[in-house]
């Protein structure tokens, strides 16, 4: 029998993160290169498949809060770790279609439930600061999107069953920990989270403008993945240079979060991520400029500089505002957000750029985002 702890462990909570995006880094770019040159699907379906995963992880995201606030902390994370591994497992065996966009629709659902359990056991933690616990899962999120990126284009040269059997491994591990390390003694503050009052009208205002300020950082960021490729190699780039930068962005973040940490340990949430959120807004604009591959580079280290400064904060910024007995429910929220941005940027970009422009696009996107910023940083300081 599994004994219950006093407490979440951070090494625990940095390997489950690091585990759960790894694995989902390797399905991302494997789903619409395996869909169409191995499935023989066009790619809008692939795209459609992509989108609904989207929708059923945001699903999983709200799902995952509820369930974390008002029925159990721990058989949540087990529920969401479960279904993911039950899938990947399945997916060795078989992967024709339809079956494989089906259990990848499950594996989104179940990567949602366990995103916001992720965050949401971070939250309860008393003996490091919020601060510091979500800037060590945001490395374990990009140590784990590292990996999985690195690994899945070698390891396609050995056969798509190859990836998903190594991509189980990564939920198998997520799933042990989630039984072993997640089971948590925190009925006190769990009753306290069903008893706990409403969060003040000011406060849930600027949640919702985070939660808006983040739909647009990451349909915005969401354009790297998808039409930046294609503008890129329009302009004679190779794919390959292209790919190199998300290698780039990996590590400097891996190796640059801990030095922006503690360069903004002592500065107010609203004024780092502030700051951050216009560098990276700012990485946009200059690419209405950009037609070489060093400008590319040079852009790419502005705007994950933004990001390491800015992101890192903005779920222990909500989870400052959020009420005891909210705090699952709008890290679900904040999960959301992500998920429809990432569902709906790529659309948006397709969309401008057929009607308008790539230059349109990238001003566009910069603008939302700085006013969503101005709006999240001007009604908090009416609090």
């Amino acid at each position: 029998m599994i004994a219950t702890k006093q407490r979440i462990r951070l090494p625990s909570l940095f390997i489950a993160t690091l585990m759960l995006n790894a694995g989902a880094a390797f399905m991302w770019p494997l789903t619409t290169v395996y869909m169409n040159k191995q499935l023989g699907e066009s790619l809008t379906t692939a795209g459609i498949v992509l989108l609904i995963m989207s929708l059923l992880m945001m699903v999983g995201n709200y799902v995952g809060g509820i369930l974390f606030d008002r029925w159990s902390p721990y058989k949540t994370g087990i529920l969401g770790a479960g279904l993911s591994l039950a899938a990947m497992i399945t997916l060795i065996w078989y992967h024709d279609w339809p079956i494989f966009a089906i259990l990848l629709f499950i594996v989104g659902f179940g990567d949602g439930i366990s995103l916001t359990v992720g965050n949401s056991f971070a939250a309860t933690i008393t003996h490091k600061s919020t601060r510091q616990v979500f800037n060590l899962m945001y490395i374990g999120l990009n140590v784990g999107v590292v990996i999985g990126t690195l690994l899945v284009g070698y390891l396609m040269d050995f056969g798509v069953t190859v990836v998903f059997t190594v991509t189980t491994f990564c939920y198998i591990l997520l799933f042990v920990l989630m039984v072993t390390e997640f089971k948590v003694d925190i009925n006190q503050q769990h009753s306290e989270r069903k008893n706990g009052g409403a969060v003040p009208k000011v406060n849930l205002q600027v949640i919702w403008l985070i939660c808006l300020m983040v739909f647009t950082i990451y349909a915005s960021y969401s354009l790297w993945e998808s039409v930046l490729s294609v503008h890129m190699t329009n302009l004679h780039i190779a794919f390959k240079d292209y790919s190199l930068l998300w290698t780039l962005n990996g590590f400097l973040i891996v190796f640059g979060q801990p030095v922006m940490n503690r360069l903004f340990a002592s500065r107010k949430l609203s004024t780092q991520i502030g700051l951050g959120v216009t560098i990276f807004a700012i990485s946009f604009f200059l690419l209405i400029f950009a037609s070489q591959y060093s400008a590319f580079v040079i852009i790419m280290v502005i705007l994950t500089v933004g990001e390491m400064i800015g992101f890192p904060g903005l779920p222990a910024w909500i989870d400052g505002l959020a009420a005891n007995g909210r705090k699952g429910k709008y890290q679900g929220m904040y999960n959301v957000a992500i998920s429809l941005g990432r569902a709906v940027g790529p659309l948006f970009g397709g969309l401008m750029i057929d009607y308008f422009s790539y230059r349109a696009l990238f001003l566009t996107v910069t603008l939302a985002m700085l006013i969503t910023m101005g709006l999240v940083l001007g009604r908090n300081r009416a609090r």
